[in-house]
């Protein structure tokens, strides 16, 4: 296969040093997508009562007012299938995969745009129900675990792609989206005239990755809320009659899923196949906990490979044989870090966030959009998402730079030797780096934590975790002095650089290569290197 000429911006470059003589193209940008849309004051206390009021409809009522409103949703929905002439069933098998058979029913159909079918099936749910105060002796509607009917509208959108808004046909009438931003990414190729060979939700091959790049990263400046009121509007026409009866009552939209991947297209099966086994060995072999944690920029990672005793969460790396590939999941408190080979010639690493309050993000409080701007956890309101984009690129950059540092045949002292001679940088000259040495150990673990993946490390921080306390402006400035010429040193070999127009700074690409392959050989066992070197 021809190789073409691509972008190779946003793709680590100690990862194209490595193996980019088989790499034609990549691509980086949002997979899987799952999108809840909430009436968020029927959750708050009262709010039930509060509606009803609204409504002029008693408590005890309830139960008859939400049968008239689930009737009419179920028969909006049939009326608009049955129009369409698409399939409408009813499903029994909860171990039935509705993706594909809404996929094979398109295909049967040649439905290249419009309804697909429509899927109805019991699940559980957060739903309201009249239940009785015997303290109080008044019936309260109380929001409790239970099972109703959702209704899967299935479409071949004309931007999107396939996707599937589900509908839950009792109070709060939750609304779900699931979409694909690949299969989004092949109809804008589509229209751009972009020749690409697809695979399920993979491109094996694209005849111009940069454009095909440049649309991805379109996505990201969608307006996301329009574009979600958009399928609301098409598959629940009756919100507006819901939600007019209440004032301020609207639906809001949340990410409840987002899966970022980066995947690298090589020219040839065979050669992932011969590197794909060493990425999983050294990935399973050398990753540890620590390094999980900061390849999903957790702050808790320590020196010496421990995590801080104040991280109360659970860490965990799970190897699966997959149909379409070997799996390796890496997983923290409910996010996670994959990699997997697919279609035979496709290396996919993804970033699944499922709880975005572990990162962080550079905004105002929420209500107060001209107010002071502050480090605040990520939300899962749509506004956010592309801060969410950010954070799981950032993720996959830091794994690729990990992998490329341990797999190859490049011998540590070639990627060593350079740091550990002295150099000279704007007119001085600094003395060269020793690993094994404990300042300089100590230094390299503490500039390459977690907690400063993100948003940098300023010389406070390295300060309070290489100096003693002290309550002394005296030794306070010689600590502080002593680290400024500590970040020096780094910088002039390049392993460190500065965040312009702050106090702050963060590794280079060069520096987290070099930095996670020294760590690595200082944590390296003796008697297994021994047996090797044997």
């Amino acid at each position: 296969m021809k190789k073409v000429a691509f972008s190779r911006d946003g793709l680590p470059q100690s990862f194209i040093d490595r193996f980019g003589q088989h790499v034609t193209g990549f691509l980086s940008g949002f997979d899987r997508l799952r999108f809840r849309a909430t009436l968020r004051p029927l959750f708050q206390p009262g709010g039930m009562e509060i509606y009803l009021c609204s409504c002029k409809v008693l408590i005890k009522q309830f139960g008859a007012f939400a049968k008239g409103l689930t009737e009419q949703i179920r028969q909006a929905a049939y009326a608009s299938f049955e129009q369409a002439k698409r399939p409408i069933r009813y499903l029994t098998d909860s171990s039935l995969s509705k993706e594909e058979l809404a996929r094979r029913l398109a295909q049967e159909a040649g439905i290249q745009s419009g309804a697909i079918c429509l899927l109805a099936c019991v699940e559980p749910c957060l739903s309201f129900h009249l239940r009785g105060d015997r303290q109080a002796k008044k019936l309260r509607v109380v929001l409790e675990h239970s099972k109703c009917t959702h209704l899967y509208h299935y479409y071949q959108h004309a931007q999107l792609g396939q996707l599937h808004v589900r509908v839950q046909t009792w109070f709060p009438f939750s609304i779900d989206v699931c979409l694909n931003g690949r299969q989004w990414l092949a109809r804008q190729m589509d229209q751009a005239g972009i020749a690409y060979h697809q695979r399920d939700n993979c491109f094996v091959w694209i005849e111009d990755c940069h454009k095909a790049q440049e649309l991805l990263d379109q996505q990201l400046r969608s307006n996301w809320a329009g574009l979600l009121d958009s399928l609301l509007e098409l598959a629940h026409p009756l919100h507006r009659q819901i939600t007019s009866r209440m004032e301020g009552l609207h639906y809001y939209w949340s990410a409840s899923q987002s899966e970022y991947a980066t995947d690298i297209l090589f020219d040839e099966a065979d050669h992932l196949a011969q590197l794909y086994p060493q990425f999983l060995h050294h990935a399973v072999k050398s990753f540890q906990s620590p390094d999980v944690l900061r390849f999903l920029g957790n702050r808790h990672a320590l020196q010496k490979g421990q995590v801080h005793p104040c991280f109360k969460g659970q860490v965990t790396t799970n190897l699966k044989q997959r149909p379409e590939g070997v799996r390796l999941r890496h997983s923290l408190n409910g996010n996670s870090l994959k990699i997997y080979d697919k279609e035979g010639s496709v290396l996919r690493v993804e970033t699944t966030i499922l709880h975005p309050e572990q990162f962080k993000v550079y905004r105002p409080k929420e209500g107060d959009a001209q107010g002071q701007k502050q480090w605040r956890k990520l939300r899962r309101g749509v506004a956010d998402l592309h801060r969410r984009a950010e954070v799981s690129h950032a993720a996959n950059e830091r794994y690729l730079i990990a992998l490329a540092s341990v797999t190859g045949s490049s011998p540590l002292q070639n990627q060593a030797a350079e740091v550990c001679r002295a150099v000279c940088y704007r007119g001085r000259r600094y003395r060269g780096l020793n690993p094994l040495a404990e300042a300089d150990y100590r230094l390299l673990h503490t500039v390459s934590r977690g907690e400063f993946a993100l948003g940098g490390l300023r010389n406070r921080d390295v300060r309070s975790l290489l100096c003693k306390p002290t309550k002394c402006p005296e030794h306070k400035r010689r600590q502080a002095a002593r680290i400024s010429r500590q970040l020096a040193l780094l910088r002039a070999h390049a392993l460190l650089k500065k965040i312009p127009h702050t106090h702050r700074y963060q590794l280079t690409t060069k520096g987290r290569r070099i930095i996670t392959a020294l760590l690595a050989a200082c944590h390296a066992d003796v008697e297994q290197l021994t047996k090797m070197a044997a």
